[in-house]
């Protein structure tokens, strides 16, 4: 009987000791507080890369077309906006070439039969985590009649600008065309063109 209640003693000394100094532990933990110098060192600054050229996957153009793939690329740019900014599209610009920065060159709304290549260039404002910009090309003469429809999937945190390729290997037929671009399938704005005959 001595035994045991001496052993009983001594396992709840051991067991108040242990408490004791998890006790003292946790108290030391609570309070303890980051270096000065740490806590008021400001973060580095990310880089700021511009992303990357996308372009789309070709796509077919519908039937009694002769146009190419047509394909498409984004540029952000590196001045950041307000992240609460509704995503939209501010411009739509056509022409003949683009810049680097995927902006239209030297606009214009009146091609050449023979001008193999076509540019539609969007510039848009605003942040989104994913958003679809598609350009929906189509031929307005007759009883009128698609071209083609290119889509781009794209993530901004500022104003972009995404330039749509429509390419002919032969001549475009006369007449006017017109393109319209739409967000996530919703319609935003159009840019009608015309081609002159040769």
């Amino acid at each position: 009987m001595k035994i045991q209640a001496r052993s009983l003693a001594l396992h709840g000394v051991a067991l108040a000791g242990l408490l004791l100094l998890a006790a003292c532990g946790k108290h030391e933990n609570e309070t303890a507080t980051t270096p000065p110098a740490a806590a008021s060192a400001p973060a580095p600054a990310a880089a700021h890369t511009a992303p990357a050229p996308a372009a789309t996957a070709p796509v077919p153009a519908t039937s009694g077309t002769t146009a190419a793939p047509a394909t498409a690329g984004t540029s952000a740019s590196a001045a950041p906006s307000a992240t609460d900014e509704v995503f939209k599209v501010d411009q739509v610009q056509m022409g003949e070439a683009v810049t680097a920065g995927y902006k239209i060159a030297k606009p214009t709304t009146t091609f050449d039969a023979s001008q193999n290549t076509i540019y539609a260039s969007v510039a848009t404002t605003g942040s989104t985590p994913g958003a679809t910009l598609s350009a929906h090309f189509s031929y307005l003469e007759g009883k009128g009649q698609d071209v083609t429809t290119i889509s781009q999937t794209i993530a901004t945190d500022g104003p972009a600008t995404t330039t749509f390729k429509l390419r002919n290997p032969n001549d475009w037929p006369a007449g006017k065309y017109k393109v319209e671009i739409a967000i996530d399938g919703k319609p935003a704005t159009s840019q009608t063109f015309e081609v002159k005959s040769a």
